[in-house]
């Protein structure tokens, strides 16, 4: 047969399922821990109350969209202060940045969405079909027998459930909980929400489920940008290849000659998650979870070796460690310019959040002219001017506002639908009202083409004040 009517190899290689096996150490136990912290988080916090007063949501954290608001605790950010948003947003980027630099891809291993529910449903398919050789018997069986249908469709119809869950708790951050879980159940709901469950429960179930570790290898961008974060200082999950080498019953171990304490047992394999060989060196793939330290660790405590052949190290130490000297300190790893670039950084735009919620005033107000016409001229010769005054009242209870301007003593302003120059103003809540300025014929402001005026709003309950300028039409001659 002619080598031109060979089936040319595919470039695509078929996914290998990895099934981690069981391990426990003090980075497994860590990762226990902050996966129930998280996914405590991220269930209960919709349910969690808050009072703000009878004219406001209870809610702890909402998104309310209809009405535009996003409450946090005590915090409430309007839609002109997105900003805030914008804030945390950076702050996450840069703590991302720091935590990058000085551990590695810790985020990954023990933070990462994709991370926690991926543990978490191999937990549950650890408890229906057991540890790694029980899971890789039943992958290897080709016949569909009952057990195996019976175990499948247990762990499927598991997944879904933590899914379905997932879905749920996403919701009830943008509506009142209690009242849109009655509303699920009861076929009430908006059919925005349902889609959103359903979406939600479907990609959970197959990231979760099935795609688990190619999300983060193919589909995340962060495993190609972590190397611009890192450097020869930086701590992250390595193998002392010249303590662990030659490997027993290796090639390279002659009779007789020295041998590494690296018994090639693959335990640090058969952990992982992302089923790589960390002995094989720095992988994109690495998630830096850090079970092959607890299975190696365990490993060579059996076999009465000092711990650390698999270890969080940096680069810079490995010259001082091959020669028999101790690493430098930890803290002279993570205190390095880069890292405190970055925790600088992330402290000032911390502050200056903070600084900025504190300072906001609780009332506020924006001023638009109507230009179409500039200025109308009234039946006495007095000069009108019309603006359009949207005016914020950020308290919880109803407040009473007086508007009123200077710039000019002629000025005389003049509420829409109302003979009186207050208005009242719901609490938490925005209202547009339609305000005229109007002078005499004979004043210095009718005849000058524009002059400076400046719009007060004052809460008549305390006192408070505000103001926005803006300018005065006249006729110009």
């Amino acid at each position: 047969m002619s080598s031109s009517s060979q089936t040319p190899p595919s470039l695509y290689a078929a996914r290998e399922p990895i099934y981690p096996k069981r391990v426990t150490g003090a980075f497994r136990n860590l990762k226990w821990a902050l996966m129930a912290f998280t996914l405590g988080i991220y269930y209960l916090t919709p349910w969690i109350r808050w009072d703000r007063g009878p004219a406001l949501p209870d809610q702890a954290v909402l998104l309310d969209l209809a009405n535009r608001r996003f409450y946090f605790f005590w915090i409430e950010i309007w839609p002109h202060e997105f900003y805030f948003v914008a804030g945390l947003l950076i702050m996450a980027g840069l703590g991302l940045f720091l935590f990058t630099s000085a551990l590695g891809r810790v985020w990954c291993g023990y933070a990462c969405p994709q991370t926690v529910w991926t543990d978490l449903f191999i937990l549950v398919e650890r408890w229906i079909e057991g540890d790694r050789n029980a899971r890789l018997r039943l992958h290897r069986q080709k016949k569909m027998d009952f057990r195996k249908a019976r175990l499948r469709v247990t762990k499927w119809l598991s997944w879904l459930i933590i899914g379905l869950a997932t879905g749920g708790a996403w919701v009830f951050y943008f509506a009142d909980a209690p009242t849109l879980l009655q509303d699920l159940v009861t076929l009430n709901a908006h059919p925005v929400a349902y889609t959103t469950i359903a979406v939600l429960t479907l990609t959970t179930f197959f990231f979760g489920g099935f795609a688990r570790e190619q999300i983060c290898v193919y589909a995340c961008p962060w495993p190609r940008i972590q190397a611009a974060m890192m450097d020869e200082d930086t701590l992250t999950v390595g193998y002392r290849e010249w303590r662990g080498e030659p490997r027993k019953n290796s090639k390279e171990v002659k009779a007789g000659a020295p041998q590494g304490d690296c018994i090639d047992c693959m335990a640090c394999v058969n952990v992982c998650p992302v089923g790589i060989d960390i002995r094989r060196g720095q992988q994109l793939e690495c998630i830096t979870c850090a079970l092959c330290i607890d299975a190696c660790d365990d490993i060579m405590a059996k076999i009465g070796k000092p711990r650390g052949l698999i270890d969080y190290m940096a680069l810079s130490d490995e010259t001082l460690e091959r020669a028999g000297q101790e690493p430098r300190s930890i803290w002279k790893h993570i205190l390095r310019p880069r890292t405190i670039m970055y925790s600088a950084l992330w402290s000032l735009v911390g502050f200056g959040l903070v600084f900025a919620l504190f300072i906001r005033p609780d009332i506020d107000m924006t001023v638009a002219p109507v230009r179409n016409p500039t200025y109308v001229t009234l039946s006495d010769g007095s000069i009108r001017n019309t603006y359009d005054v949207r005016i914020r009242n950020k308290n919880g209870d109803e407040r009473l506002f007086r508007i009123f301007a200077k710039g000019d003593p002629a000025f005389r302003v003049q509420l829409e639908g109302t003979p009186y120059e207050s208005i009242t103003i719901p609490a938490d809540s925005m209202r547009l009202q339609r305000v005229y300025v109007v002078v005499p014929p004979s004043s210095d402001a009718a005849d000058a083409e524009r002059v400076d005026l400046r719009f007060w709003i004052e809460d008549l309950s305390n006192g408070d004040r505000a103001y926005k300028d803006t300018t005065f039409n006249g006729r110009g001659n």
